[in-house]
């Protein structure tokens, strides 16, 4: 029947399996390259991606692309990321496909080891703490790259509750005064 449509069962089975073989080479780069890879995207990096996305594209449909063997390169990506998502509900799976939130300014020092292992720029986080309407270093009380690759900036002028740094990288050198005291 597949083949009335321009699809042999060979090929469907060659369509299936790269695009599970191209959508886990994807989040293994991405894993690999950080959580920055694909948040807030340049002009620079949305052109990258939707080169990347045709590249990956005519990979998965192969020499001559038809109708059903894009539904099924389709219907194969979205039934991929349906599983990665229930794969995030067990704590394995949401550290295998997760990225870890770092810490990239302790009050209002940049944390350097961070910002080389995540490739985020001093200059991306100054751009960020002005969005975020701080006018001086000494209102920061810390800067983390959450998992999403979203910087979050946290103010100096109320304590932050521990709970708020569980699992963040880098996390213990927020100074102590910038902590709330937890007297349970």
């Amino acid at each position: 029947m597949w083949n009335d449509f321009g699809l042999t069962w060979g090929d469907a089975a060659r369509v299936v399996l790269s695009a599970v073989a191209l959508y886990a080479l994807v989040l293994l780069l991405i894993r690999f390259m950080g959580q920055r890879t694909m948040a807030t995207l340049t002009s620079f990096d949305l052109a990258a991606a939707v080169a990347l996305g045709a590249v990956v594209g005519r990979a998965i449909l192969g020499y001559t692309p038809t109708l059903v063997a894009g539904a099924l390169g389709l219907v194969t990506l979205l039934v991929l990321q349906a599983l990665t998502g229930q794969l995030r509900r067990f704590p394995k799976g949401h550290a295998a496909v997760n990225n870890s939130a770092y810490l990239l300014m302790a009050g209002s020092e940049f944390v350097a080891a961070n910002l080389r292992r995540t490739h985020v720029s001093e200059a991306e986080i100054t751009a960020r703490l002005r969005l975020a309407g701080i006018r001086s270093r000494t209102e920061v009380a810390c800067v983390i790259l959450e998992s999403t690759g979203e910087i979050s900036v946290l103010r100096s002028d109320l304590p932050i509750e521990p709970e708020f740094l569980k699992n963040v990288k880098g996390a213990e050198l927020v100074p102590a005064s910038f902590l709330a005291v937890t007297g349970y």
